[in-house]
């Protein structure tokens, strides 16, 4: 049996996991899955999110134009870019972060994701939200941070190409500040720059240039965005400030640039920002630190003639870092806030609602990091020394249960394996498509008619990876049950890197599954 891993009915697992425990059943039945399937899969679901006229070489056929008219009462062309999950909003921050996910996932696995043959589809990907960011960004001091209005758009259950609610739009400038969203933006361009540097060099200038101009404007005029966007505060409020986006998106810049007086910031700044300060157990779309201390440690672990000075802060970077490395290891003190809960089967948990988006940015840092080590290189936790495999491992064993190593045995990530969630909460997915029923669907018909349906949805949002389980391992296909079943960009960006290194890495024994047929 060693080395292998049966293929297992959901019935007979949850037997397995009742009689021996979970902890022993997922380490029994841990193996390799088809991760170039999942890296697949993963982008086509950017497919599904886009907002803007399509393109002929959409692959997701059950989604159609919508947004075509978005920014023209504000005499601006905000047409693209993307839905960030079930509903019709484009929220600029969690936007941002996720096209700097995906992009840095292609700055560290690129050659991997070429081997698989989706290199092309993850620059379409990053493209799609760059060229909006483009048009968004209107002036030097402005940048439209969001097209439709949440309260509205929720009142109503329609499909994108069908909208009825509100599309206004709001900006952030020099009255009107939003460090925190110029602070991503720019970091998610920058990030791109080095992306399209080989392929597309007047795209990465561009995009460069936009970076630039984005990062001193947020420097400059300081604030939250959600101070000056109050629509917002109900779905996106920027929690931790804007000095973490304002840290990461110096680095990133200075990953582009190569310029001293981007490093110099990240080390200027690094205690009046926080970024030496806060120990963090958390990564995402609100909170970069995390994110920010890993690549000053990787800045560190690459360069041997900083200086003295220079070195101490970055250490004090990396020994951040690594406590959040320590944290998703279980190797802190033992301190109930020092370590990230776990689920009985072994799933990080952070909180309640869509907590699968910090186990996909975990699982992305500890493989980064495990790359970032030397050989002979470790983290020394307090709970012991962790080397390179072990990060990998952990990174390995959190997208292994999202792909179906779990005590549901269901594969959180959308059309991957024989058993997947098929009621998402999505408005596309969960209504007829467009293409086969052009008959306007309205604001509350939506609801009357499709929304409480027990059937699944009619087309399957491929590639999405919903909220997940609770802090148990239930879960419950409801499309009503949005804290579990609804999908969200920047749940998947981080994972499109990580499926394209354990591919590279993976045994040949991998799993053939046989899902049913679906149109894409």
């Amino acid at each position: 049996m060693e080395g292998r891993r049966l293929s297992l009915s959901p019935l007979l697992f949850s037997v397995l996991v009742l009689l021996w425990g979970s902890a022993a059943a997922m380490e029994y039945f841990n193996g390799n899955y088809n991760y170039s399937d999942a890296l697949s899969k993963s982008l086509l679901y950017f497919e599904a999110q886009r907002s803007g006229r399509l393109p002929y070489n959409q692959r997701v056929t059950w989604r159609d134009h919508s947004g075509l008219t978005d920014g023209l009462e504000q005499g601006v062309d905000l047409v693209g870019g993307y839905y960030d999950a079930g509903d019709h909003v484009k929220f600029g921050l969690p936007m941002a972060f996720t096209i700097t996910m995906l992009s840095w996932g292609v700055i560290e696995y690129g050659d991997a994701i070429a081997a698989a043959g989706e290199y092309g589809h993850a620059l379409e990907a990053i493209k799609w939200g760059t060229d909006y960011f483009i048009k968004a960004h209107t002036h030097p001091n402005v940048l439209w941070a969001e097209v439709g209005d949440g309260d509205t758009d929720h009142y109503c259950w329609q499909r994108p190409e069908d909208m009825t609610t509100s599309r206004q739009a709001y900006k952030i400038d020099a009255e009107n500040p939003g460090s925190d969203l110029a602070g991503e933006t720019a970091a998610a361009m920058a990030a791109a720059s080095i992306v399209f540097r080989a392929s597309n060099p007047h795209y990465s200038h561009l995009l460069l240039h936009h970076a630039q101009q984005l990062f001193e404007f947020g420097d400059k005029y300081r604030g939250n965005y959600d101070s000056s966007i109050g629509v917002v505060k109900s779905y996106y409020a920027s929690v931790s400030g804007y000095k973490d986006e304002l840290l990461w998106a110096a680095l990133w810049l200075y990953r582009a640039t190569d310029d001293d007086a981007y490093l110099n910031y990240l080390l200027r700044n690094a205690h009046s920002f926080g970024g030496v300060g806060w120990a963090i157990s958390e990564f995402s779309w609100d909170v970069k630190f995390a994110g920010v201390q890993i690549l000053a440690a990787k800045v560190l672990m690459e360069n041997s003639d900083l200086g003295s000075d220079r070195e101490e802060v970055l250490q004090q970077y990396r020994n951040k870092a690594e406590y959040y490395l320590c944290s998703c290891l279980n190797r802190n003190d033992n301190g109930s806030n020092s370590n990230v809960e776990r689920t009985p089967g072994g799933l990080l948990y952070v909180r309640q609602w869509n907590n699968m988006q910090y186990v996909s940015t975990a699982a992305f840092l500890l493989a980064v990091y495990s790359d970032y080590l030397p050989e002979s290189g470790g983290v020394n936790c307090p709970g012991g020394r962790v080397g390179s495999q072990e990060l990998l491992d952990m990174a390995k064993s959190q997208v292994d249960y999202i792909l179906g190593s779990n005590p549901m045995g269901t594969s959180y990530l959308v059309g991957f394996g024989p058993k997947y969630p098929r009621r998402v909460h999505h408005r596309g997915a969960s209504v007829v498509s467009y293409k086969h029923n052009k008959g306007f669907i309205g604001c509350t018909q939506g609801y009357d008619n499709w929304y409480g349906r027990r059937e699944p949805n009619p087309n399957v949002v491929v590639g999405a990876l919903v909220g997940g389980p609770d802090n148990y391992d239930k879960f419950r296909d409801e499309r009503g049950n949005y804290m579990q079943t609804e999908a969200c960009t920047y749940n998947t960006a981080p994972l499109v890197g990580v499926f394209a290194k354990l591919n590279r890495f993976a045994q040949p024994n991998l799993h053939k599954f046989t899902s049913r047929a679906y149109s894409y």
